[in-house]
């Protein structure tokens, strides 16, 4: 960043926002590892008339975006990047505000779990009102005499965007426990019909057959035996892994219907095999006395 090729973005930059004819001012700062400058210019021009100002937060993120990517410059992805301690009143508390929103809200489930977390950082939280309704549109942060919208403290802070996340952790939430029913209720399917086939082997031998063994799954379900290999109910222990690239929630669902299947299936040959031993018993020869 020579100050030949400074110059030449701040010349750009007055030029697309619009800030001609007038005085300007373009000083270099060492005082910090990254190369800055500040800009300083008379917003009244050189014909006496004033140099608008409308929307010009607007559009100097536009031009800067533009300036940024034309020269090469470094974007910082985010505001983690900021130094804090850099920082005067307002932004010091908003980005304290900031940081405590972006750590309590994935362990908050609504905005009642929010709002107690935030209460932690002597934040208050209030809602904005769509007219004398009770009908809410905004959310509010307040800290050390400053509030500020969500919004403005972030846009994923708005309290459209902020209702949304609590929605879907709530969505989230209902499935996976729909989830965790339906394994559970597998689980126990699974055990009875396998019981009901292979007896309380635990996944043993039972008259020759290959001892598969059992997989754990922990917790408060433990070892589930494994059908003998060469039993006609195909399911291994690999099967039950998760696989690369699968989520936990896929993971659960892909397995409970390995279980069910294999359930329903040691079921139907556990009725068969009782339905044979009933019809031998049936045809066979009664002795003469």
């Amino acid at each position: 960043m020579t100050d030949a090729l400074m110059l030449d973005i701040a010349q750009e930059y007055m030029q697309r926002m619009g800030i001609v004819d007038t005085q300007y001012l373009l000083v270099r700062h060492l005082d910090q590892p990254h190369p800055h400058c500040h800009l300083v210019y008379n917003r009244v021009g050189n014909n006496g008339q004033t140099i608008s100002d409308k929307n010009i937060k607007i559009r100097n993120v536009k031009v800067c975006r533009i300036l940024t990517e034309k020269y090469g410059l470094h974007l910082a992805p985010d505001k983690e990047s900021v130094r804090r301690e850099r920082l005067r009143e307002p932004d010091k508390t908003k980005y304290e505000i900031y940081d405590a929103i972006k750590t309590a809200l994935p362990q908050s489930r609504n905005w009642n779990d929010l709002e107690f977390r935030l209460k932690e950082h002597d934040i208050a939280m209030r809602y904005k009102y769509c007219g004398s309704t009770n009908q809410k549109q905004g959310v509010l942060f307040s800290k050390n005499g400053f509030e500020f919208s969500g919004s403005k403290i972030d846009r994923q802070f708005s309290y459209s965007k902020l209702n949304r996340h609590f929605a879907q952790t709530q969505q989230q939430t209902y499935y996976r426990a729909t989830l965790a029913k339906g394994f559970h209720a597998a689980i126990g399917y699974y055990r009875s019909s396998f019981t009901d086939l292979f007896g309380n082997m635990g996944g043993g031998r039972n008259k020759g057959q290959t001892d598969a063994g059992s997989i754990n799954f922990g917790g408060n379900i433990g070892a589930l035996p494994l059908p003998p290999n060469d039993s006609p109910i195909g399911l291994s222990a690999a099967q039950l892994q998760r696989k690369p690239g699968e989520s936990p929630e896929e993971h659960i669902a892909r397995i409970t219907a390995l279980l069910n299947t294999a359930a329903e299936t040691m079921a139907i040959t556990a009725m068969e095999q009782k339905r044979k031993l009933r019809d031998r018993k049936a045809n066979k020869p009664k002795m003469k006395l």
